[in-house]
């Protein structure tokens, strides 16, 4: 039988060949090596973003984020909140006002202001409602409300006031004074109240002890003065802080207060002052931000 001769095969080209064979074999490399290569990674890391876990979240959850990132945006949406900013702060005395405005000062850097304050600084500068005041003063009389509300007005429109805010601290003290600011248009982002019982009002105002050298205030149970003879020896306990004179005041405090709060309703905020100091502030801060 005779056999098919098969015609012979073109001969391979060597050069071609060979240069398909290196470009094949550096395609084999790029995919083994894919998982630790930068752009791969990239790539990789996308996927796994887009199915729903990233490599710091649980096997179990489809979170985009962990919880630790959940929280440091929390914490970050709430620091850069706004606090408010221009804030009336009322309580009845003792109730730690001053305290506190001394601390939201501090952090806030808002103007802190009270009408005695403002009253002797007006006075200084012999502004015009500064005169009609002193005039009051020297003769022995009240300043009416209207000279007080002047000299409010204007303090408030200086610069530090307007480009930092302001803390007006215990005013207005009647229902005639809130009405007063209102149409001069004097107008607060919150008004925070301080609540206390009238007994622990009481408690605090006939504890208190003043070392007349150094201005400083001590209360022999909640802010004891220092274990030092001679300060103790100059301690003197001031005539207005009896339990006679601060009933007085409590009641000419609760005569005036609901009538105050009707004029800001819509923006009070009515804090538990019976907290430890820091307690308290931290409720202000957050009534700030609502």
């Amino acid at each position: 039988m005779l056999r098919r001769r098969l015609p012979l095969q073109a001969p391979f080209n060597l050069q071609v060949d060979m240069q398909l064979f290196l470009v094949l074999c550096a395609v084999i490399a790029v995919f083994a090596q894919g998982f630790q290569s930068p752009a791969l990674t990239g790539i990789n890391s996308v996927h796994r973003f887009a199915g729903g876990a990233t490599p710091q979240a649980s096997k179990n959850t489809g979170k985009l984020f962990s919880t630790n990132e959940l929280q440091t945006q929390e914490q970050g949406t709430a620091v850069e909140k706004k606090l408010a900013n221009k804030i009336i702060i009322a309580g009845a005395p003792a109730s730690g006002k001053g305290t506190q405005c001394e601390m939201l000062k501090t952090d806030l850097g808002v103007v802190h202001l009270s009408t005695g304050d403002m009253l002797r600084e007006a006075v200084a500068k012999g502004t015009p409602v500064g005169k009609q005041a002193q005039e009051y003063m020297e003769s022995g009389r009240l300043v009416p409300d209207e000279v007080i509300i002047g000299i409010v007005k204007d303090r408030l429109a200086e610069e530090d006031c307007q480009t930092q805010g302001w803390l007006l601290d215990g005013f207005p003290r009647t229902r005639a004074q809130a009405d007063a600011l209102a149409e001069a248009g004097v107008a607060a982002d919150r008004f925070v109240l301080l609540e206390v019982p009238d007994e622990m009002l009481i408690e605090r105002v006939v504890g208190r002890r003043l070392d007349p050298e150094t201005g400083a205030i001590y209360h022999l149970l909640f802010f004891p003065p220092p274990e030092d003879a001679e300060v103790l020896a100059r301690l003197v306990h001031r005539a207005d802080d009896t339990e006679e004179k601060a009933r007085v005041r409590l009641g000419q405090y609760h005569a005036n207060i609901d009538a105050i709060i009707g004029c800001y309703g819509d923006i009070l905020q009515k804090i538990d002052g019976t907290q430890a100091k820091t307690d308290v502030y931290q409720a202000i801060v957050q009534a700030l931000s609502e």
